[in-house]
Formats: structure tokens, sequence, C-alpha cells
């Protein structure tokens, strides 16, 4: 007696012409609630996923492997640079700092910025040490706030063991360990850490980065100064420097031009103390630049660059940790100090007297009270501004 096969799912597929022949897929297996669903599976398709998993697995790993050997090439590149730049600093100049207690990564950290007018390709400024810029840059990690301290060169102040001068004199008389003593006295400030910026080097620096953006607040036409042609014919006919308003990127050499512009003839009331807020703006965006991605992921090829034209006690671990602050730091909140004085003369020289108001600037750049504009109408009243200014 023949039985009669059951009805459901068969073990082979039936067409018009007959039966398939070859391997049959197979069947799937039941659901929780006994009824089948989704497709066949076909033999061998769980080996190519388990297979594709794996490559996509191993792309990732190596990923990540090229990542890590980067940064470690970037780290010993700049690491490098770094060193070299801890042996230009002489030792009386580290004597001369304040303890960090802590990491910068999280403790209220101050750090001097000279800028050195020496500069080898000119032949006016061969001899000359003076500094000629004078910043001071408070890291805030509390509240993610970065602080700019601009002290105008010509105030005079009590150089130790000289007599009064312009504060920028102190560098030529003794270096980096008397200007450190000579702004630690005039602000009563620790300062935990020094940069000396040797403007000869000043060029490469920028250049090494792809170049700098300033928010330039006002159109410049500056005096003849640095004359970009070579014969004295051309240079006679030439007008002066001019950095147009609102956003500019600037080269290397052009951003050290940009910052040394000490007259303005668009602008007769600019003063020196608006040539500290320019440097303010370009080490601002320089800094801005180096905490950036593009730079980050460029670090094996320019690591050593970016530490040439610098002296200073800063590690490489120490610089990371700033990049990191600046990184971190709300530019919306960033804090554009500056000390001011009454112009004067002093033994045939224009010098500023120090306004009773910088006591105020600086607890403001402290941190201790609320920030004030400059009076107006006052071109070298302190005060100091919040906002973004460079990148």
């Amino acid at each position: 007696m023949t039985r009669r096969m059951t009805t459901g799912d068969k073990p082979y597929r039936v067409y018009r012409g007959g039966r398939v022949k070859g391997k049959v897929p197979a069947i799937p297996r039941p659901d929780s609630d006994g009824r089948r669903s989704g497709r066949p599976v076909l033999p061998g398709e769980p080996r190519r996923r388990r297979r594709r998993r794996t490559v996509i697995f191993l792309g990732i790993l190596l990923i990540l492997v090229l990542a890590v050997v980067w940064l470690v090439a970037g780290y010993l590149a700049v690491r490098t640079g770094v060193e070299a730049a801890n042996g230009r600093l002489p030792a009386r100049a580290r004597a001369a700092l304040a303890p960090q207690d802590g990491l910068l990564m999280n403790q209220p950290t101050t750090i001097a910025l000279f800028g050195t007018d020496h500069a080898a390709a000119i032949e006016a400024r061969a001899s000359a040490r003076r500094a000629d810029s004078i910043m001071l840059l408070r890291t805030d990690p509390e509240h993610n706030r970065l602080a700019y301290l601009s002290i105008p060169r010509d105030l005079r102040v009590d150089i130790p063991g000289h007599s009064a001068s312009k504060i920028n004199a102190a560098f030529q008389l003794g270096g980096p360990a008397l200007a450190l003593r000579t702004v630690r006295n005039f602000t009563g400030i620790p300062v935990n850490h020094v940069v000396v910026v040797d403007f000869a080097d000043f060029t490469d620096l920028v250049d090494a980065l792809g170049g700098v953006t300033v928010d330039n607040p006002k159109a410049i036409l500056s005096n003849r100064f640095d004359c970009p042609y070579s014969t004295q014919e051309r240079c006679a006919r030439w007008e002066g420097w001019r950095f147009r308003k609102g956003e500019i990127h600037l080269d290397g050499y052009h951003a050290l031009i940009y910052s040394r512009v000490r007259e303005n003839r668009l602008q007769p009331s600019e003063t020196d103390v608006t040539r500290g807020e320019r440097q303010q703006r370009v080490m601002q965006a320089i800094m801005s630049k180096i905490a950036s991605a593009s730079t980050v992921g460029r670090l094996p090829l320019m690591g050593d660059d970016l530490a040439r034209p610098l002296a200073t006690d800063l590690s490489s671990e120490q610089f990371l940790q700033l990049g990191w602050r600046k990184f971190r730091a709300d530019d919306g909140k960033t804090l554009h100090c500056r000390l001011g004085g009454e112009p004067s003369s002093y033994g045939g020289e224009s010098i500023l007297v120090p306004s009773e108001e910088n006591r105020n600037v600086i607890t403001m750049f402290l941190g201790a009270s609320a920030p004030q504009p400059p009076q107006r109408g006052l071109p070298f009243a302190p005060g100091c501004t919040v906002g973004q200014s460079a990148r």
C-alpha cells in the first residue's frame, strides 16, 4: 500500500520542466511559534559572512595601527625640536621661574612670551636683542579660558640691578632671566614658564603651519620700513605696507611685517599699544593653528620646524598639554588685556609712565574681577576686552 506524501515543504523544487538537479537549499528553521520565515540559507554563506567581517575588522585595525604609528612619529619629531629649544634657554632664566603646581593640563599656568627683534637677515637689527614683544599668557582650565596680557615695550619700569628704563631694555641688559624678574616685580604675577621667539626664524614657523589668519579691525597703510624692493628708486615710489580690513591670511614674512607695523597712516591715532594688539592676534593665530587637527596630522613632517625659533623651558609633554588647553578653550571667553600709561619723554626718548589702572587690569587678567575695556579717547589706556580675534 503506497503511502501518500504529506503536504507541505518538499526537499526539492518542482518546475515545469521537472525537478532541478544539484544541491537543494536548506529548509529554514522554524521560529519559536512554529512558523518558517526568512529566505533559505545557501551553502557556504555563513563562511562568506565571517570572512567579510574579518576583512572589515582587519582593515579597521590596520588604520588604527597606522594612526598610532603616525602620532608616535609626530611626537618624536616634536620632542626632538623641543629638546633643542630647551637647550637654547639659559639656566639663569629657569631659575627665575616660579614652580608649576601640578600639571599644566589642570592647573592655572602663566607663561611669559618674549619676541626679540634680533633678525640676522636685517642689518639694522643684527645686533639688537631687546624684547620687541612682551606678553603673558594665562591658562584657566576651570573655566576653559585663555587670557593674554600685553605689556607695552616703552613702559618705564624699575629694572632690578639697573636704573629705571623701558621694560624692553631688560632683555638686552640681562637676557630672559632679567626680563622675567622685571615683569614679575612690576606686575606681581609669578611666571611658571617662558617662551622666547626669535624673529629671525619666526617666518619659518608660520610658513611651516601653512600661514595664519587674523581678523584685522582696521585697514593699514604703514610707514616705509623693510622695503620689499631691491632698488632705492623703487622704494622711494613705494607707499608702504597695506593690509585690508577684515580677515587676512598671512604667510610668515607678512605675519612678521604685520606684527612690526608701528605707524598706520590711515589711523594716525594708533600707538605702540595698538601694535601690541596686532602681535596678540598673530600669537593667538599661531597657537590656534598649532592646536588644529591639520597640524597634528602633519607633525611627523614639521615637528622640528615648530620649535626652531623658540627657546623655552616647556617640555614636549607640556606643549601638548598647552595645545589641549587651547583646543578646549572657549574662544568667546578669550581675554585680551593690555597695560598702559601716560606718554612722556625722558632723556630725549619717548616713554610711557605706568597708569594706576594697571593694577585693576592685572586683577582682571587673573580672573579676580570682571573685565573692563580701555577708556575711549585715551590711546594708551589699559583695559581688557573679551572675544575671539584670530585663528
